[in-house]
C-alpha cells in the first residue's frame, strides 16, 4: 500500500515565504497600475488672475494687464480674463513657465530711503526699492502701496498677492501714521482746520489725528494719521494750508510699526504675531491698489 504524502505544513519556512511573495505581488500590482494614471488636481479651479496673485505672481490687477496684453498662455493657448485654471495647467508668462509650488508666502517690512522709487525698473536709472529686497527662489515681491521719491519709512512687501490686494483696497480703511517735519511754527487755527478737514481738488480730506511732537530748531514735528489712500494726501493737506513739509516718514501701517533698529535700505520678515494681526485686519476686505502718501 502506497503511503500518502503528508499535507504541507502551513507554518513551514517554505510555505511562509510563498505566502509573503504572493502578498508582495498583490500589493505591488495596483501601485504599478496607479503610477500610469495622469495626475489629477484635487484643487478647485480658480480664476486665472486670482490664481496668479495667490501664488505670488503680481497682484490681480497686474495679472489682468498681462492677460489683456497677450503675455499669458494656458496650455499653449492665449489666456482669457476670468478663465479658470488648476495647478496642473501649464501657464507661461512671456514664454517662461510659471511654477506653482513656491515656498510659504513671505511678508517683510522695509525701511525706504529718500531718493528711492517704488518700481521694478526706472528708465532714468534711479535706485528702486526692489533692488534692495531679499532674493526669492520662486514668486515675486509685491509692494503694499507706494511712497513717493522724497518720503521715507515703513513699507510692506509680500509674495502673497491676495494679501497685498486686500491691504491696498480703499475699503480696508487701514490707518497710516507719519512723522512730519514742518518748517516754522504752525498756529492753532491751521492745526484745527487740518483736523476738521479741507476741501482739496479731489474732494474733502482731513487728518484722523494730529499730535504736536515738539520743535527742532526752526522746524516742528507732528505725528499725523490718515486712513485713506489718495495720492500724496499727507503732503497735500499741509500744502493746502501753505505749510512746507521738509521731511516725511511713515512710521506705521495698520498694526505694523517701523522697527527702531531697522536701518535705512534694510528689511526683516514679519513675525508670527504681526502676520496674524495683518490677516485679521483684512479678513473681510475686497481690493485694488492706490498710492497713499
Amino acid at each position: 500500500m502506497k503511503k500518502r504524502n503528508p499535507s504541507p505544513n502551513p507554518n513551514s519556512r517554505r510555505q511562509i515565504k510563498k505566502r509573503q511573495d504572493t502578498e508582495r505581488a498583490e500589493v505591488a500590482a495596483p501601485k504599478r497600475a496607479r503610477s500610469l494614471r495622469p495626475p489629477v488636481s484635487k484643487a478647485p479651479p480658480e480664476r486665472l488672475q486670482k490664481f496668479l496673485a495667490q501664488h505670488g505672481y503680481g497682484s490681480r490687477r497686474q495679472a489682468e494687464d498681462w492677460i489683456r496684453a497677450g503675455r499669458i498662455r494656458v496650455n499653449g493657448q492665449p489666456a482669457e480674463l476670468g478663465q479658470k485654471v488648476t495647478p496642473t495647467d501649464r501657464i507661461t508668462l512671456d514664454g517662461r513657465t510659471l511654477r506653482f509650488t513656491p515656498p510659504e508666502n513671505q511678508t517683510i517690512v522695509y525701511r525706504k530711503r529718500v531718493g528711492e522709487i517704488v518700481t521694478r525698473k526706472d528708465p532714468q536709472g534711479r535706485p528702486t526699492v526692489f533692488q534692495r529686497l531679499p532674493k526669492l527662489s520662486a514668486g515675486r515681491w509685491v509692494a503694499v502701496g507706494r511712497l513717493d521719491l522724497n518720503t521715507s519709512g515703513l513699507m510692506l512687501f509680500t509674495t502673497d498677492g491676495e494679501l497685498a490686494r486686500r491691504l491696498m483696497h480703499p475699503s480696508s480703511q487701514i490707518a497710516r501714521e507719519y512723522a512730519v517735519r514742518v518748517i516754522g511754527d504752525i498756529n492753532d487755527d491751521t492745526l484745527r482746520q487740518l483736523r476738521e478737514g479741507i476741501e482739496l481738488e479731489d474732494g474733502f480730506a482731513a487728518f484722523d489725528s494730529l499730535v504736536d511732537q515738539g520743535s527742532e530748531g526752526a522746524n516742528r514735528w507732528y505725528h499725523v494719521t490718515v486712513s485713506e489712500g489718495r495720492n500724496r494726501i499727507v503732503r497735500r493737506l499741509w500744502e493746502a494750508m501753505d505749510c512746507q513739509v521738509s521731511r516725511l516718514i511713515r512710521v506705521r501701517f495698520g498694526p505694523i510699526t517701523l522697527p527702531n533698529n531697522l536701518a535705512s535700505g534694510r528689511s526683516r520678515p514679519l513675525d508670527r504675531q504681526e502676520l496674524k494681526a495683518l490677516h485679521q485686519l483684512v479678513a473681510k476686505s475686497p481690493g485694488s491698489a492706490t498710492k497713499d502718501d
